[in-house]
């Protein structure tokens, strides 16, 4: 037959014996070895075909087995046969299969003038084998016989198959096959146990080359055996090594990135791979040279061959105390790695320490480890420890200086997981202290508040806050400070500080965020940076409410619109003017005012709320209005509501500042208003009025300092202020606000008055009778407010 044709199963006996002991298949040469054809066997059991007397062969121990047996042939005489059993790879199912195979008998002869014989074992340096072109073993030398773990003579006239059902034997039998029917050279490469070596798995390139006679025709295939398993090695090392680079340090988590480590050098490196971190918690994050013994150990991470890790001694998270007689403290104080082996006895040596370990090397047939120092910038951070159970052979110097190379790569990444995670840990420390606590309950608001930091990224500057305004009234503002870390927090706080001198002023929300703004200038003034370049800067919102008029005044600097949602209707977002983000200076702010309903809900939120890789603003602004129309009585059920609604389970890439308020009206019955002459003469019938709307509100006991308070303010408001001039009386909860308004521009000045002064003791008396007192600026003029605390019996 030619090349191109398909071959048949040669002359070799063969047969295939199925789990149940019966026949499954029986080829043509089995048929002229003992007479029977495939009908007449196949089914039956195998041990029929054995002579009488014969003992059947005992089942391979690895997978394999040959020897003389003593069949019968159909007519009754028996026949001397030399057979080659093997386990056949299952297909598919699970099923077992041995394959039985006997050379035909004029495989025995040796044939000295084969010209292909003679010429390839006499010229072949190494291992060698040849087939002809039905892929039949014409010749193998002594050094591929012992290999193949079988005698020269015995071999001759199988297939590859024939002699051996590894894979590795079915993909040798396609490229032999290739190559007669190219005529082209072509290489195999397998790392696999020969059969007839003692020694662990070797990386083999077989090298398969046409034999060709005078005429260029192909007559066989010549085949030799390399080991190039220190090649293969080297190789390999470079592939973790680059592995090791790409996988380790994807994250800036401590646990993971030596979880990590650990995923990476199992099975490629070790069956078993633990790593254990100091204790930061008691090296304060990190150690300037090495530990002392015991040695405290916290286990990071582990990974095994197995699931589950049972060769696990301590669970991630336990710490562990090590003496200076383990391999993990004695690695860890000399800086240096250490190998154990059990053949030499150094292994139970150093676990003897610890009888769990020392039951699991006993247990699981642990026979060398080796343990590795974890090691960046000075810094000493932990020790992996690597174990092979599985593999046979023990670490060698480059295993060490593989395991070096990699642990190196992971310490680095470590290192800055761990300086990453404590720079994070002190800016949220830092940017909770600055954030407020709990929000403040006023009679204008209810309020509730989120904040969650960024979970890739540096904790920003986001902020917000509630500040209780005089007259009842209540300032909300939210912030975002461009960039991340503790600057951006720093200066986050410093913004928050400002907002809340200037909102104890009552500034306008435009005037407060211009003001703002000069602050924003002058810090990136401060700082040589250019706020127009966008790394210094900041947006805010700032809305002031007021609960006796119910209307409410926003400006916003380069801030997301905020959202109302009324008691009866859907969410929606507020037009506002659009200011500039502070630090661009130069460009004035705008101011708008909307009159609100009791019960209405205003969202503030910052820009992290929005952003998302999976969908757009307008998508993520559909999704909000969606979730804050709702309806619900809890603000802080609709506050998580939106956090679920918007942001994955994993967390938002920026900072992200959520505050709701729903608004509170003061009933007129409440306020009482009066307009007053610029008549001293009047101040005295305005305190009986005063009075009289005292006990109309049931403050009988809060009259004789209100009746004093007002005398003072009124008085003073003839005597320096500007017509027209307005008391009004705010009575709220445990509250009474006095507020006295003239058209006069110029604030009044606490001053303290000397003995023989008449006069100057007004403003003294106001703030030594009244909770806090003050003036605000406004469009008309100016007002002068005292706030009186009503005892609870009141």
């Amino acid at each position: 037959m030619s090349p191109d044709e398909p071959f048949d199963e040669g002359v070799a006996a063969r047969a295939v014996i199925g789990a149940d002991g019966t026949l499954t298949e029986w080829s043509e040469g089995a048929r002229r070895l003992l007479g029977h054809t495939a009908h007449e066997v196949v089914g039956r059991p195998a041990t029929e075909l054995l002579a009488d007397g014969a003992v059947p062969p005992p089942v391979p121990e690895h997978g394999r087995w040959s020897g003389e047996l003593t069949l019968r042939h159909r007519d009754g005489h028996t026949v001397s046969a030399w057979v080659l059993a093997h386990r056949r790879p299952p297909d598919g199912a699970e099923i077992v299969e041995w394959v039985a195979v006997s050379p035909p008998e004029a495989a025995d002869q040796e044939l000295p003038d084969d010209p292909l014989v003679r010429a390839s074992l006499t010229q072949s340096p190494c291992a060698t084998m040849i087939f002809d072109d039905r892929l039949r073993l014409r010749g193998v030398n002594e050094a591929m016989a012992d290999l193949l773990g079988l005698p020269a003579e015995r071999l001759r006239g199988l297939t590859p198959t024939e002699i051996g059902s590894r894979p590795q034997n079915r993909q040798f039998e396609e490229n032999l096959l290739r190559v007669l029917r190219t005529g082209r050279r072509q290489d195999m490469q397998a790392y696999m146990k020969a059969s007839g070596e003692t020694r662990g798995a070797h990386a083999w390139l077989a090298r398969i080359a046409p034999l060709t006679d005078d005429s260029g025709q192909v007559r066989g295939v010549c085949v030799t055996a390399h080991d190039f398993s220190d090649q293969y090695r080297s190789r390999e090392r470079l592939h973790l090594v680059n592995e090791a680079s790409v996988r380790i340090g994807t994250t800036l988590d401590v646990t993971r990135t030596a979880q990590e480590l650990a995923d990476v050098c199992v099975p490629a490196l070790a069956d078993f791979v633990s790593v254990d971190l100091l204790d930061a918690r008691e090296h304060g994050g990190e150690s300037a040279g090495p530990p002392t013994a015991p040695v405290s150990l916290r286990r990071a991470a582990h990974q095994s061959v197995n699931s589950d890790s049972p060769q696990a001694v301590a669970k991630p998270g336990q710490v562990d105390v090590y003496p200076e007689n383990s391999p993990q403290a004695a690695s860890l104080i000399l800086g240096h790695s250490i190998v154990a082996s059990g053949r030499d006895g150094d292994l139970e040596r150093w676990l003897a320490w610890d009888p769990v370990r020392f039951r699991r090397v006993r247990e699981y047939g642990i026979h060398s480890t080796m343990s590795v120092p974890l090691q960046a910038r000075g810094t000493t951070l932990g020790v992996a420890v690597f174990t092979r159970f599985r593999r046979p052979e023990d670490f060698t110097e480059d295993d060490v200086m593989l395991a070096e190379e990699v642990t190196a790569r992971a310490a680095v990444c470590i290192d800055n997981a761990r300086r990453y995670s404590r720079e994070r840990e002190t800016t949220l420390t830092l940017q909770r202290s600055l954030l407020p606590r709990s929000l403040p309950r006023t009679a204008a608001v209810e309020a509730a508040s989120r904040y969650l930091p960024a979970t890739r990224s540096g904790v920003g500057g986001d902020w917000f806050d509630v500040i209780p305004l005089s007259g009842m009234r209540v300032a909300m503002v939210v912030g975002d400070v461009v960039g991340h870390g503790i600057q951006a927090s720093a200066t986050m706080g410093r913004l928050r500080t400002a907002v809340r001198t200037l909102a104890d002023i009552d500034l306008a929300p435009d005037e407060l965020l211009t003001h703002l703004d000069d602050l924003v200038v002058r810090l990136s003034q401060e700082s040589g940076v250019d706020a127009g370049t966008g790394e210094v800067g900041a947006t805010c919102l700032y809305a002031v409410y007021d609960p006796v008029s119910r209307r409410c005044t926003l400006a916003r600097a380069g801030h997301p619109l905020p959202l109302l949602v009324p008691p009866d209707g859907p969410a929606r977002q507020l037009d506002l003017p659009s200011g500039p983000p502070l630090g661009v200076g130069g460009l004035p702010f705008e101011a708008a005012e909307v009159e609100l309903r009791e019960g209405s809900v205003l969202s503030f939120h910052t820009d992290g709320l929005l952003a998302s890789r999976e969908r757009d603003v307008d998508a993520s602004q559909r999704m909000l209005r969606e979730a804050l129309s709702a309806p619900s009585d809890s603000l802080d059920e609709i506050c998580d509501r939106v956090l679920h609604t918007l942001l994955p389970p994993t967390g938002s890439a920026d900072d992200v500042a959520l505050l709701l308020a729903r608004t509170r009206g003061l009933p007129a019955s409440q306020v009482a208003t009066w307009d007053i002459p610029a008549d001293p003469a009047l101040v005295a019938p305005i305190r009986k009025q005063v009075v009289d709307q005292l006990d109309q509100w049931g403050l009988t006991e809060a009259t004789f300092t209100a009746e004093l308070v007002v005398s003072e303010l009124v008085t003073n408001a003839i005597r320096y202020g500007a017509a027209p001039i307005r008391l009004r009386l705010i009575h709220a909860a445990s509250t009474l606000i006095c507020e006295v308004s003239d058209t006069n521009h110029t604030a009044p000045h606490l001053r303290r008055a000397k003995t023989w002064d008449e006069g100057g003791r007004g403003l003294l008396l106001v703030a030594q009778l009244t909770q806090r007192w003050g003036s605000r600026h406004t469009a008309e003029g100016k007002t002068i407010w005292a706030e009186l605390e009503l005892l609870d019996e009141l």
